[in-house]
């Protein structure tokens, strides 16, 4: 059969109808506001704190990171009770028992302890008001200076403060809360380093009393071979259990603190 031109009417016929839909074609948008459309779940934005510069918020954050240990030692009961345990462990006659790693986990739980009050209370006053916006970086470091002062000045002696003072060349403020921490930070640590010394040395003198017994028994009976530390350490350790040594001792030292 041969092959025919379509008439016109069947042309305007095909014109008028629908296109498909799955043929239809739809104009892609341009390639730059396919990607704004669309965040990356794997972007990482940083926003400052307070509603500040995002670098200040950062530099701040780095600086406190890389200070606290220097803070947790000159600006809580730390370093006091550091030096009752290392006192106490020479005193029981034993190098590395308890290991250093041990006496420095208990410093640090007992100093959170103690610490914990002071913590809160520059949460509620610097903390939560600079994550909400209301107060600048540089406003929350002014605040949780606050509770610190108050606690520092407490153990700080006026001794040691008049002499920091007159390095100083500071006047002699009304109030010891009124110390700037240049005079203050050095006042606490020298007056926390005279209380542990003192502890340690009152701590020391019943295990020497058993020292100096076994040392003249010893020495009375002839015992020349055998040296006095091998019989008075077990005595010293029998002693300090017999007395519930480890409970007395960090009573007292919590309730140096209150």
């Amino acid at each position: 059969m041969p092959w025919r031109w379509p008439s016109a009417p069947m042309l305007l016929a095909q014109e008028s109808m629908p296109a498909s839909p799955a043929l239809a074609v739809q104009p892609s948008p341009p390639a730059h506001v396919q990607q704004s459309a669309a965040p990356d779940p794997n972007e990482l934005r940083i926003t400052g704190l307070g509603g500040g510069s995002a670098q200040w918020t950062i530099l701040v954050l780095l600086t406190v990171l890389t200070i606290i240990p220097s803070l947790l030692i000159c600006m809580t009961p730390f370093a006091r009770l550091l030096i009752v345990f290392h006192f106490l462990r020479q005193a029981l006659g034993l190098q590395t028992t308890p290991s250093n790693q041990t006496l420095i986990g208990l410093s640090v739980i007992m100093t959170f302890f103690i610490m914990q009050p002071v913590g809160l209370v520059m949460y509620h006053d610097s903390v939560l008001p600079l994550q909400a916006g209301k107060i600048t970086a540089m406003d929350a470091v002014v605040r949780a200076g606050v509770p610190m002062r108050q606690f520092m000045s407490h153990y700080v002696r006026e001794k040691d403060a008049e002499l920091f003072l007159e390095m100083a060349k500071e006047p002699r403020p009304a109030n010891i809360n009124d110390l700037s921490f240049r005079v203050l930070l050095p006042a606490y640590i020298l007056s926390e380093l005279k209380a542990g010394f003192q502890i340690g040395a009152v701590l020391f003198l019943p295990f020497l009393v058993v020292d100096m017994v076994v040392a003249s028994i010893t020495t009375s009976v002839g015992m020349m071979q055998l040296p006095p530390v091998v019989i008075s350490t077990p005595l010293k350790l029998l002693l300090f259990l017999m007395v519930d040594g480890w409970h007395l001792l960090i009573g007292a030292l919590m309730r140096s603190f209150n």
